[in-house]
């Protein structure tokens, strides 16, 4: 794995929109920030958990310090493909993500355990560390979307991304989706979390956010909202799951009562 790492410390205030409130915000950040030289692109991610989801249930309790791991590639994913090993920490409201960059196929099969240390890098440690403590990490889920990403003009650590088509999948767990026809494979298709037309923004910020930003979303009656990807796709993961549950109990439940009915009837 290359030498390449960042290190992030923000707040992100997150919010959910209409497309007709994306398309007058979008417009009115024009003046303010640019579409970063990937324009829109397609964001797959691999979130890692214990078998039991102890980082999610985690979060979903809004504690004051949370933190979690993922697997991440931008655009078609194969083995040469650049990929980033995250961990994204949350403390009293101010995130921090340490990331370091490599092949997908490195990261992959660190992340499986089927080799060592990628390098020497204080963050691979920091990254070592956090795999360790947990020590039966496994892919828990694929959450993909598309983004719009923007920075500032004048202050290159504002960043607004807007996220759409947001999906996940606890079936197809590798980002290496296609098959050799270059053909998306079926149980790679996801959910989806969000309503169509509907955006997540986040906003990232050192400092405050201006002034004008905020008047321009009151008008617009766009306001923060608590939303987490990871957490939406459990919600709805257990949601299904348990749906299945009582489905299979009444069908167990009207078999025996035929059963029984049948019993009496021959008696």
């Amino acid at each position: 794995m290359s030498e390449y790492n960042e290190v992030f410390k923000r707040t992100e205030i997150k919010y959910l929109m209409d497309e007709d409130q994306f398309e007058k915000l979008f417009l009115f950040l024009s003046d303010m920030a640019r579409v970063d030289q990937y324009g829109l692109s397609r964001i797959n991610n691999i979130y890692y958990d214990t078998p039991d989801y102890r980082l999610i249930r985690t979060s979903l309790e809004k504690p004051v310090y949370k933190e979690k791991i993922r697997l991440r590639t931008y655009g078609e994913t194969h083995n040469d493909t650049n990929s980033f090993i995250e961990i994204k920490k949350k403390y009293d409201g101010v995130v921090y993500k340490r990331r370091i960059s490599g092949s997908y196929l490195d990261a992959y099969e660190y992340m499986s355990g089927r080799r060592g240390r990628l390098d020497d890098s204080q963050i691979s440690k920091e990254i070592e560390s956090f795999v360790k403590g947990y020590k039966n990490l496994i892919p828990a889920m694929t959450i993909c979307y598309d983004r719009i990403a923007m920075a500032g003009i004048e202050d290159e650590s504002f960043r607004v991304t807007f996220d759409t088509n947001i999906e996940w999948n606890n079936r197809c767990l590798d980002l290496r989706w296609v098959n050799r026809k270059g053909v998306l494979l079926p149980q790679s298709r996801g959910r989806q979390i969000t309503k169509p037309g509907q955006y997540m923004m986040e906003i990232k910020v050192t400092n405050a956010l201006p002034m004008e930003l905020s008047k321009k979303m009151s008008e617009l009656g766009i306001f923060p909202v608590s939303f987490s990807k990871y957490g939406k796709a459990y919600t709805q993961m257990i949601k299904e799951n348990n749906e299945v549950v009582v489905k299979a109990c009444q069908q167990i439940a009207a078999a025996d009562r035929d059963i029984r009915k049948g019993a009496v009837a021959y008696v």
